[in-house]
């Protein structure tokens, strides 16, 4: 299988195709366009789930009765897999850079939710306690010194895994068409154009990007938790 061009290249072919890629040699595709389009949808997606889903479980995991409100409906729609919503997405939005959006937007909205509201209800109630005797008495004042520093870390979590999840889905969705440009989307066309080389190269820069975007956020990780060191492995 390996060699054969049609079925497997070899890494010998699909170095110097990512090269060409990479420097505009190939007519038809041009990497570095292909890559802002996926971070563009990335960043679009990713930040509107990081916003809503933080907001959300901070409120979630701080007020009980808007914790068992939700709960039904957290529950419900979680398990849906984000491909599923590729055809909502392409009926309601059509091909466009919002659609991808949305498909990113659902894979990461859940990460994020779930593990801020997780820090929430972790902080200790004794920090809380001597917060509010030193005179941190209002809501806003207690969450803003206590309650969302405390849950930091489980929220730094739920942003690495709701990135990791939200960079899948941008290819996904880009493979699915659901927009005409980006990294997954020049996957298929490579795949019309019976060019294993082309794909497998697209691949390599899919999972590289993804390094450097988990690799940013442990950087990020490991300048707001920086108490945190000694205390567990970075």
């Amino acid at each position: 299988v390996v060699g054969n061009p049609l079925l497997l290249a070899p890494p010998s072919k699909v170095l110097p195709v990512f090269a060409e890629l990479m420097t505009g040699g190939n007519p038809r595709f041009f990497m570095p366009l292909d890559i802002v389009y996926s971070l563009f949808h990335y960043a679009y997606g990713f930040s509107l789930a990081f916003l809503t889903g933080f907001s959300l479980g901070v409120i979630i995991g701080w007020f009980r009765l808007a914790d068992r409100i939700s709960y039904p409906t957290v529950e419900l729609i979680r398990p849906i897999p984000p491909i599923a919503w590729i055809p909502i997405a392409i009926l309601l939005l059509k091909l466009t850079h919002t659609a991808a959006a949305f498909i990113i937007f659902i894979g990461a909205f859940f990460p994020v939710l779930l593990n801020t509201q997780h820090g929430v209800k972790s902080v200790e109630k004794r920090h809380v306690e001597a917060a509010m005797t030193l005179g941190a008495v209002k809501s806003l004042v207690l969450m803003r010194k206590v309650i969302i520093p405390a849950s930091m870390p489980s929220v730094i979590t739920g942003v690495r895994v709701g990135s990791g999840i939200a960079w899948m889905c941008v290819v996904a969705a880009e493979l699915f068409g659901v927009a005409p440009y980006g990294l997954g989307y020049q996957i298929e066309m490579a795949r019309l154009y019976h060019s294993p080389e082309i794909v497998i190269a697209y691949m390599l820069a899919i999972g590289i990007l993804g390094l450097l975007l988990d690799r940013g956020y442990r950087l990020i990780e490991n300048r707001l938790l920086a108490w945190r060191v000694g205390l567990v492995a970075t």
